[in-house]
């Protein structure tokens, strides 16, 4: 007895139709969606700057770790001397208070620091949450159970405890940067993993997987060749709107205390230094934070855009620039 034939042709045995070829209905999705277009820019530029961060310091002429006692009143405090914390040609948006350092060229590198954090976090947590979704749902009852209560452990493991329990075993040399990307990767891989579970299982109850299993495939040649294609939009997906999460937790432990240390400059460092002084020089506090709220949006507006471009048929959690007549027509 044959197996019936998938409901929209395209292939036999039950195996649902390909893809459209390319990336091409991707990108024209992603391109009648203003909102994500604006934010795919703004990104660009912020990634841009943090690369840019030397070149655009030596513009200025200054650099982030010297300090100029002569900018800040010392009568005050270390309140920076001039308008709007010391704005001027050499100075392109002031100093910072006590120290004097320049507070471009902070930011800049601060881009630096705050991106890459979120960055290698990111990857570590796709890449263990990939691994451990596909051996949850491609293995046996033992290993699945295995896995998922690990997953389980860890979903109860709060970030800030780890980095707490890291910092007094981890020596004080280490650089502080990888440490944050570290934990946090180490911490936060447990929903991709459970996304990637969940979809393993139902996709290898298909016929094309049936097939490639029966016809003696492993379980890695099963993967790589029938799982991870059909896997890549739901974890660029998430990936894309978890980086921005990763900036808030990394922000988040160093306003607290825990994170990146001085004199290496992170926008959540700055905001922690920028609590005493919001009332006396308010640009050093509303500079930081504003980049770091514009970053944080720009890339959950791009995530979603993504999302909603790489799964037509789910709805936009977002209908900043978008029309119906054009998510219909594409």
């Amino acid at each position: 007895m044959s197996l019936p034939r998938a409901r929209g042709g395209g292939g036999g045995g039950g195996r649902p139709p390909p893809p459209p070829p390319g990336a091409h209905p991707f990108w024209r999705r992603l391109r009648t969606r203003r909102s994500a277009l604006v934010a795919a820019v703004v990104v660009a530029l912020l990634v841009l700057t943090a690369l840019a961060a030397p070149l655009l310091a030596g513009i200025e002429g200054q650099n982030p770790t010297t300090y100029h006692p002569d900018l800040v009143d010392s009568a005050t405090g270390g309140v920076p001397l001039g308008s709007f914390g010391g704005i001027g040609a050499e100075h392109w948006l002031g100093v910072e208070p006590l120290t004097g350092r320049d507070l471009f060229a902070r930011v800049v590198y601060g881009a630096r620091v705050s991106l890459g954090v979120a960055l290698g976090a990111t990857v570590l947590q796709v890449v263990i949450g990939v691994l451990t979704g596909l051996a949850a749902g491609l293995g046996n009852r033992f290993v699945d159970q295995v896995f998922s209560r690990i997953t389980d452990v860890m979903v109860a493991l709060p970030v800030m405890v780890a980095a707490l329990g890291a910092l007094a075993v981890v020596p004080a040399g280490f650089p502080r940067p990888v440490l944050i990307a570290l934990l946090v990767g180490l911490v936060g891989w447990t929903h991709i993993s459970k996304i990637v579970r969940a979809k393993t299982l139902a996709l290898k109850s298909l016929d094309h997987v049936a097939a490639a299993r029966l016809s003696g495939w492993g379980s890695w040649q099963i993967a790589r060749r029938e799982l991870l294609p059909a896997l890549a939009a739901p974890v660029i997906t998430y990936a894309v709107l978890l980086f921005p999460a990763n900036i808030v937790v990394e922000a988040a432990l160093s306003f607290l205390g825990v994170g990146i240390k001085p004199p290496t400059p992170s926008w959540g460092q700055m905001l922690s230094d920028a609590d005493t002084w919001y009332q006396a020089a308010p640009t050093y506090l509303l500079i930081p934070a504003g980049l770091l709220f514009v970053t944080v949006l720009a890339l959950t507006v791009l995530g979603e855009g993504v999302r909603t471009a790489l799964d037509p048929r789910a709805a936009s959690r977002l209908r900043i620039g978008t029309g119906a007549k054009k998510e219909a027509g594409a």
